[in-house]
């Protein structure tokens, strides 16, 4: 069982770098491409039927761009389609929702005091919640509202910040949290798997076929991609909350994660207002700095105490049992809790961190893979050891996680 542990570690790991890197990708290329569209100059020496032009330079030379809103009189049978870099963050993101959220539902995505609800079925509200968000968008943008810009953005922050509250009283903070990300980051990829490169093929179809194209594909495109642009920053934010409890751990978790939305809009309002060259809104910087003190000032409020400290798991029976755990506990509670408890004692440390919580047998129970990921087989726990934890007591911890988990 150890080396499958340890297995599924380095596979959470692998998954969670895999999601960086294409999101990476993906992000690169979009602001590139919104800052490159902004940008474009109409010149006197344009060709038939281009839009605009760019030159640009980049390691040591230099790029001459033109777009076409439809496509040139000649079109080249090799296309560079962008499409794989949203894709592979997609999969690489709900992969590792399933390695840690749903393997894992009972510590990271279930809190019983929020709502007792069965593995099985908190995975299902899980993945109902992430495909309905792009079905209520999809019909939002088709509707009436979409005909209006600013009316349908703001359709589409009450929905967010509706989601963001209903997470909450579904999930623990940590999970609501990483949900928003899911929830937004589907949306966005659902744009360009079925809106985006759809209505590009059929428009390359029918100039191929040598027809002409409906003006139409690539209006609803642009509305799609420029969607996308405004969501990109609040997904990073998302995607990174799960080390921050201070984000996710606060009674006010889900009004800060609709603040968050309004910081990505006034902060993309600047690069696309300076790529277009229509001025330095640099009032957006306040904005945004302010937005960040209220959302401070909102983790101040009392905090969400992780569950595994008050209401034991289904699967933490055997790691209470095993003949090691009282001495398990007594380590981890004389090494560790000092930090990872409700009100932390150590000096410096004012909320424990991730909001795992060590100061009980159950919570210690519940944490049993975490701790001897931490404590047993790495050194990672306590930071520097700071608390002097032998090799005799890192032994012991994972002697019980062994007998916890049944070899």
């Amino acid at each position: 069982m150890g080396d499958f542990a340890i297995f599924w570690e380095w596979l959470s790991f692998a998954a969670r770098w895999l999601h960086v890197v294409t999101a990476i990708a993906w992000i690169g290329s979009s602001f590139y491409f919104i800052s490159l569209d902004l940008g474009l100059r109409k010149t006197s020496s344009l060709p038939p039927l281009a839009h605009g032009e760019e030159w640009q330079v980049h390691g040591g030379g230099f790029y001459h761009i033109q777009k076409y809103l439809v496509a040139p009189e000649f079109l080249p049978e090799h296309l560079t389609w962008f499409k794989w870099e949203s894709y592979a963050t997609w999969l690489s993101g709900f992969s590792l929702l399933v390695i840690v959220y749903y393997v894992g539902a009972d510590i990271y995505l279930i809190d019983r005091n929020v709502l007792d609800v069965p593995q099985w079925g908190a995975i299902l509200i899980s993945l109902a919640s992430i495909a309905v968000g792009f079905i209520i968008y999809d019909t939002l943008c088709k509707s009436p509202i979409g005909e209006s810009q600013n009316g349908l953005m703001l359709v589409l922050f009450v929905l967010l910040t509706a989601m963001a509250w209903a997470y909450t009283q579904v999930f623990t903070g940590r999970a609501a949290l990483l949900h928003m990300g899911a929830f937004t980051a589907t949306i966005m990829s659902a744009n360009v798997f079925m809106i985006i490169i759809p209505n590009q093929k059929i428009v390359v179809a029918d100039l191929k076929a040598g027809r002409v194209p409906d003006a139409k594909y690539g209006k609803i495109a642009k509305q799609r991609s420029l969607h996308n642009n405004y969501l990109t920053l609040p997904v990073v934010f998302f995607m990174l909350s799960s080390h921050y409890p201070l984000a996710f751990a606060t009674q006010w978790n889900w009004i800060i994660a609709s603040l968050i939305f309004l910081v990505g809009v006034v902060i993309r309002h600047y690069f696309n207002t300076r790529h277009a060259r229509k001025g330095n809104p640099h009032w957006t910087w306040a904005a945004a700095v302010v937005l960040m003190l209220v959302i401070a000032w909102l983790s101040t409020g009392p905090k969400i105490n992780g569950s595994a400290a008050e209401v034991a798991s289904h699967g933490a029976g055997p790691f209470l049992e095993a003949e090691h755990f009282a001495a398990a506990s007594m380590t981890v509670q004389t090494r560790c809790s000092m930090c990872h408890t409700a009100e932390p004692v150590w000096p410096g440390i004012h909320q424990a961190p991730k909001n795992v919580i060590l100061d009980n047998d159950i919570a210690i129970a519940n944490s049993a893979h975490e701790v001897v990921i931490q404590a047993g087989w790495s050194h990672a726990m306590p930071p520097g050891n700071v608390t002097e934890m032998t090799d005799e007591e890192r032994a012991i911890l994972v002697e019980w996680y062994r007998e916890g988990s049944g070899r």
